[in-house]
């Protein structure tokens, strides 16, 4: 029996296991105790691959993929510390709701806690923070091929968004020549392997109903707060609020158009304040906001109903209204709760909007970081993307600037970390080849003034 050839037929499948949840591409990271992964992912056609030497930039790397995708992205590292590199890539998606799938090559167990060589405790070293976790056995052809495929679907069927820790020993050889080591273990699975469809196909609910009441909240006075979501949620977000005649509140990531601009700066006066208090409900769609005074105003408004809509599961309202928390595709929820055309009730909001807009712009012909801030939305190139970097270029451009509706813009606020920015910027250009992109972490110069004496002493920071 070779254990090389068998350990590669045992990361096959695991490997075409992930092509039926829609992954389709692979980050990889050089390492001896991952071979057997590396080797099934490269022999397998359905997968773009990624290299990276950097762990932690790799792990970055695939986030920005998953950003931009919308698909899970699947990350190859080897045993010992080179796992414990994508901790803060992992801590990111699961704020905000990239799914990545972290295959860890691991030492068998006989080698964890006796002094072997780069064999750590890696099952449960990421604590609470992936989404779901699964340590395999050593590969064996006791265990039959369909427990391990059904095994990989279950855990990809309970991943919703997040990242899934799937933690794969390998015992030595791992090189050698293939041979008929485990072939008729493998073709126990049958016409599986020409399929396309998970060998086991769970359903699970978790997008929320349609609310009954929605009829009579409509007809009531509303605000619209608008959080992280993608560019085509955000013009329909815009649309939507629009037709209901509701101020809309747009974060910098909600890529609505933010038709009230300067929101950090019109909500510190005491007009809007009370104009927004007249507001029967508030329905907030995507989270991570950005702007402080809009985070102090959601902190002290008290509506008779506070909705959270979002994709992500747990509570995402660091206020703790009460309302109703809804889990569920924005676009989604938009099409199930259609908004019936009324007139804006808001008179002051828009009239403060638009006067603080006007001094930002009076501004715009002096020199300073608020003033680029303002005018990022001037160099942004046609099908184009933006990625903000952290921590006050966002609220900057969040706070003085306008961008355009549906322009994609990307950031990494989720634990607002400054590392691996250069990474998941990079990444998000990948999958679309033909946008240019402008990123606020790739300029700091222009755009990060503040940064940039630190980016340069500090430099794989970014990566």
């Amino acid at each position: 029996m070779s254990v090389s050839a068998f350990n590669r037929r045992w990361a096959a499948v695991i490997l075409e296991a992930l092509t039926r949840h829609g992954v389709r591409h692979v980050c990889i990271a050089p390492g001896s105790r991952s071979t057997p992964l590396t080797l099934a992912a490269a022999e397998n056609p359905a997968f773009i691959h990624h290299t990276h030497f950097d762990e932690r930039g790799l792990g970055h790397l695939a986030l920005g993929l998953a950003k931009v995708s919308q698909q899970p992205v699947a990350v190859i590292v080897t045993s010992g510390t080179a796992v414990a590199n994508l901790y803060p890539a992992l801590i990111e998606a699961g704020l905000t709701g990239e799914k990545l799938i972290l295959l860890t090559a691991d030492r068998p167990p006989e080698l964890i806690d006796c002094g072997a060589n780069q064999a750590i405790r890696q099952a449960g070293m990421f604590a609470s923070h992936p989404s779901q976790t699964l340590s395999l056995p050593r590969p064996t052809q006791d265990i039959p091929a369909r427990w391990l495929v059904s095994t990989i679907d279950n855990a990809l069927a309970m991943l919703h968004a997040g990242a899934l820790h799937i933690n794969c020993p390998f015992a030595e050889p791992l090189y050698g020549d293939m041979n008929d080591t485990g072939l008729v273990w493998q073709q126990r699975l049958g016409d599986w392997w020409q399929d396309e469809k998970p060998w086991l196909r769970e359903a699970r609910r978790l997008e929320s109903d349609k609310q009954r009441d929605w009829f009579f909240w409509r007809q009531k006075r509303g605000v619209v707060v608008a959080g992280r979501m993608s560019a085509e949620e955000g013009k329909k977000v815009a649309q939507w609020a629009q037709t209901l005649g509701w101020p809309l509140i747009g974060d910098v990531l909600s890529q609505t158009g933010q038709p009230l601009p300067c929101a950090d700066l019109w909500l510190g006066n005491a007009k809007a304040v009370t104009e927004l208090q007249q507001a029967q409900i508030v329905v907030q769609l995507g989270s991570s906001l950005t702007g402080k005074r809009l985070l102090q105003w959601q902190a002290t408004c008290e509506p008779e109903e506070y909705w959270v809509i979002d994709n992500i599961e747990g509570r995402l309202d660091p206020a703790h209204h009460r309302g109703r928390r809804l889990v569920a595709k924005i676009a989604d929820w938009l099409e199930m709760h259609p908004a019936e055309k009324r007139k804006p009730w808001c008179v002051e909001i828009p009239r403060l909007a638009e006067l603080a807009w006007q001094r930002v712009v009076a501004q715009r012909d002096t020199f300073g970081e608020a003033q680029l801030a303002h005018r990022i939305r001037d160099y942004l190139p046609e099908q184009g993307q933006l990625f903000v970097g952290n921590s006050l270029v966002v609220r900057l451009i969040d706070a003085l600037s306008q961008l355009p509706a549906g322009y994609p813009v990307y950031s990494n606020r989720g634990a607002s970390g400054i590392d691996g920015l250069l990474s998941t910027a990079a990444a998000c250009s990948a999958p679309a080849p033909n946008r240019r992109w402008l990123s606020s972490a790739i300029y700091p110069r222009c755009t990060i003034l503040t940064r940039w004496r630190y980016y340069v002493r500090y430099p794989r920071r970014l990566c």
